[in-house]
This record gives C-alpha cells, structure tokens and sequence, in this order.
C-alpha cells in the first residue's frame, strides 16, 4: 500500500486498538505504550503489502500477536533471595520496603504462596499470616508437630525456587478458546454440561491438558492464573470424570476436537455422497410400494382443530419426517461394526449420567463450502422405553418440541408413554391431557365431560410386524450400497483418528461404529438432501411441535 493510505487506515483504527490496549494493561500508561506498538507494526507492515482482504482481522492479528509479546517482554526478572529473606517476608512482607524492587518481590512472593500444595498453603497461611502457634495448627489439622514444621521448611524451599524461576504462560492467557459446542453419547444425569463447562476457566482447563498431561500448577501456568482458582474447578472436573487423574497431574477424559476446514468438507461430502444414495431410494421405495397407507402407521396430525367424528389420517409428508430418520437410524444394525462396547468407553458420573461427552473448538474465521450443511439445534436421536414401548425422537432446526433435553428428558418421556398406555383403555385427566397438548403429542376437542375427542399428532407404530417390515426396506437399501458406504467412510475415519489423543481414540473408534446407522450427521444429511431436491416439503407451523417423533413396540 502507498504511505498515504496506510496513515489513513492507521487513523481510523487508532481509537479502537487504545481500547483494545486499555482493557488489557494495568494502567493508561502501559496501554498507550501497548497501542503506540500495535500502531507501528501495523504501519510498518501494511507498506509492504498490497493483498489484505479484511483490514479489520488483520489489525486484529497484529493486535494480539503485539500483545502476546507485550506481556512476555513486560515480565520483570526474578530477584534471588536467601532462605532467610523468604522466611523475612513471609513474617512482615511490608517493613521497610525502600525500592521497588522490593514491592515486587512482595508481590512475587503472595503469588508464589499460590503454588504451593493445599496442605502446605494452609500451614504457611496461618504462621505466617495469621500468627498461630505451630503446635495449635498440628492440632487442628491433625498431624504431628514434626510434619508441620517440615512442610514449613519445604514450603520456604518451594518460595525460593518459585521467585527464582521465571513462569511461562501458553498462548491461551492471552486468546482462551471457548467450546463452539458440547454434547453427549449415552443418558444425561441431574446436571447439564452447562454446569460443567460453566466458564471460560473451566473450558480452558480441559482444553490445555487435552493432549499432556499437567500438574495444577502447570495449568495455572498455562492460563496464566493463580492455582487457588483452578484447584476446584479440576477437582469439581475430576469428580465427575471429565479430567483424569494421573498421579499428580490430570488429562481431559472426554474428546475435544479441532476440526479443520479440510476434515469438515470431507466429513460433509461424505455424508452428502451417502445421503444421496440412501435417503432418495428410502423416499421412492416408501412411496411406492402403498406402506405408508397400512393401518398400523398411525397417525392424526392435523393443523385445524380435530374432529368431533372420526378423524382423518396425517399427511404423507409429515409421516415420513418422522418414518425417515427413524429408518435411517435403526435400520441394518447386522452391518455395523460392534467390536467396542458402549460399556467400556463410557463414563458413569456421579449424577446419575453415563454417557460419553464430547466437544468442539472452531476458530471464528473458519470458512466452509457454500453447500455445507450445519446441524443447527440438533438434539437426537434419543430414546426412552417403558419395557413394552419406546419414545423414538429427534429435535432439530425445523422442529419446535421446546423440551429440555437432560434428566427431565427421561422422565417426560416416561410419563408420554405411561399416559399413551392408559389412554387407549380410558380417558384421561383434564390436566394429563393439558399437559401433553402443551409438549404437542395431542390435540383435544369438544367438552370433557361431555362430547370430547383426543387425537395423538404423533407417529405411531402400532404393531411389530409394520415397525420390522419398515426396518427391513431400510437395511435392504444399506445391504445395496454398503460396498460404496464403506468407500466413504474408511478415509475419513483414518483421517478423524489421526487427530485425536491416543488415550481417547478408543471412544472415538467406538462412536465411529455408529456412521450411517443412529448418527445425527446422517440423519441431517438426508433430510437436507430430500428438502433440496423437493422431496420432503417443510413442515407447516402447526406441525413443527409433534415433529420426528413416533412411539414404537420394543
């Protein structure tokens, strides 16, 4: 770029990169000494430039790799201290502070208390600072005088090594990720993810011991905060399985992926290859082979008010939102590869949940394919059952359930298909009805105690023998392209393997089994292709609550 186009880019970005410095440095000072920086690199390399498509991401770039530099060239060097001196400041850390290197050896030495283990922070704690007797803190804690004045000891050795070292941060301090999203493989217990992945620490934690494990105190070096913050979090994380503890260090147990562009269009083109095959032989077989006119598909959806007589049956199209994933997720479970067990990858969590949970971290500038399909809002496919029926749904961008889908899930579920049950011998309650016609499994009419009508608007298999013969149109499809399933999927299982830790790949090769078969990317994959090409209509707005949702036989 010329100089005189440069001086105007820098002009204009020069109040928004002094408030990216102020919110990150200490004092007005520094963040001018920060801006002033950031404004000479971007100068100096914009004139030796002439392809920048996006000005903004790129003064941003240099805003953050300034930064990063910024904190690592800002940090003091250590001041050597004796044995003696620690023990000094530990006592008074505030007498006679002259200089200012003393102020930062106090304040080194509060943060180096940090790293010391629970036990010994304790003790350190209350001599030091609380003033109590030796023999009184052995009391209370529970163990001999002689232990508590050898962890004093060791305390002052760890004090010294920690003022003499210079701490290195990782890269996360400065830009921490954030889970783009998060979800599970198996039931859900009282507590969602939310509350497991309840902040940017606690993301953060199990992002940067992914790969390696690392003792707290590493990871507080990595996120370049105090330990005292991360010890709960890990400890809270640990309990319920989603770090394990090796040792003194820990590694995350569930799998965090960092897809790239590359593998995500080789994931969408293979399900998109697939789906093609698959779900237009599902649809044209379904259509004209007069199944979906036997009396055991059940189904009285309607967008008007029912009927007082009798009502008619659903639409075809709307049958088939629910009879297409159910097929496609169900159906050939012979062809699957069941080599692992769900028993011996999931984890069984104090909750209640056993489940195997799994995220994602997606930089923000990623750009896919124009025709890459998003799983937007995707829930499923889950189940429920009752020992004589199962509840079979999915929750998606075109559905509107509004459920929540955790451990109230279960128990709804149970409830749709103990109330299924009574009702086909007797009338429901005025609130049971209510209830269901609230969550979108039934619409009613007319005066309850009088002339009154129920409709379920959901899909029903009423009969085994219907649920077996749709099953088996579904694996004949997969029998007649298996050849070029298998073709498919044995790239990119070689390439998602290749990403993932050696410790995780185990689960990773256990929810691969499932490609094809009970896997939502499939499912999406082939509704969007029969939306695509005019097959399957959008559902109408009456129909979005009951949608991809049917009750089965076991």
């Amino acid at each position: 770029m010329n100089r005189q186009d440069v001086e105007k880019t820098i002009t204009e970005y020069l109040r928004p990169i002094f408030g990216f410095a102020l919110k990150r440095c200490k004092s007005i000072l520094d963040a001018e000494d920060l801006s002033q920086e950031i404004a000479i690199r971007a100068f100096r390399a914009l004139l030796v430039k002439d392809d920048i498509a996006d000005m903004g991401k790129f003064i941003w770039t240099v805003a953050h790799n300034t930064l990063s530099n910024y904190y690592r060239d800002s940090a003091k060097s250590m001041i050597g201290v004796s044995m003696d001196e620690v023990a000094e400041l530990l006592a008074d850390p505030y007498a006679g502070l002259d200089t200012d290197d003393d102020t930062e050896a106090i304040h080194r030495l509060q943060t180096e208390i940090a790293y010391l283990s629970k036990l010994q922070r304790r003790i350190v704690i209350a001599y030091y600072f609380e003033n109590r007797k030796q023999a009184n803190i052995a009391q209370e804690l529970g163990i001999p005088l002689g232990t508590v004045k050898w962890h004093l000891f060791e305390a002052k050795k760890e004090l010294k090594r920690g003022m003499e070292t210079m701490r290195k941060t990782s890269n996360l301090k400065f830009n921490p990720i954030k889970f783009h999203s998060c979800g599970i493989n198996g039931s859900a217990g009282k507590k969602s993810l939310d509350e497991f992945f309840r902040s940017t620490l606690s993301q953060n934690i199990c992002y940067c011991v992914r790969n390696t494990a690392k003792t707290m105190n590493e990871i507080a070096d990595d996120l370049g905060v105090s330990p005292v913050y991360v010890e709960p979090e890990v400890e809270f994380l640990e309990e319920y399985g989603f770090l394990q503890a090796q040792k003194d260090k820990y590694i995350v147990n569930f799998i965090i992926s960092e897809p790239t562009v590359e593998l995500l269009t080789m994931q969408n083109d293979m399900y998109k290859r697939a789906a093609e095959l698959f779900a237009n032989d599902l649809y044209d077989t379904l259509t004209s082979s007069g199944i979906l006119d036997d009396p055991d598909i059940w189904c009285e959806q309607t967008d008007l008010p029912i009927s007082l007589a009798a009502s008619p049956k659903a639409d075809r199209n709307f049958i088939l939102w629910s009879l297409i994933p159910y097929i496609a997720a169900q159906s050939g479970e012979k062809l699957m590869d069941e080599r692992i067990s769900f028993e011996e990858v999931a984890t069984l969590r104090p909750d209640g949940a056993h489940n195997i949970c799994h995220a994602a971290v997606v930089p923000d500038d990623m750009v896919l394919p124009d025709d890459y399909v998003y799983m937007r809002s995707w829930c499923g496919p889950m189940w429920n059952g009752n020992g004589e029926r199962i509840l079979w749904q999915i929750d998606s961008e075109w559905s509107d359930r509004g459920e929540h889908h955790g451990f109230q899930y279960s128990e709804n579920a149970q409830r749709v298909l103990n109330l299924y049950k009574r009702e086909l011998e007797e009338r429901l309650s005025k609130d049971e009805y209510a209830w269901l016609a609230e969550r979108g499994y039934i619409k009613t009419n007319g005066d309850y105690d009088g002339h009154f009508k129920s409709a379920w608007q959901i899909v029903v298999l009423a009969s085994k023998e219907i649920q077996d013969e749709l099953l088996a149109i579904g694996e004949r499809i997969k029998v007649k392209y298996q050849a070029d399933f298998d073709a498919l999927k044995a790239p990119y299982v070689e390439a998602v393997l290749e990403s993932v830790p050696a410790h995780l790949k185990k689960i990773k090769e256990y929810e691969l089994q499932f490609v094809f078969h009970a896997d939502g990317w499939f499912l999406v994959h082939c509704i969007t292709t029969l939306l695509k090409n005019g097959k399957l209509k959008e559902p109408t707005e009456g129909q979005r609550k009951s949608l991809t949702t049917l009750i089965t036989n076991v």
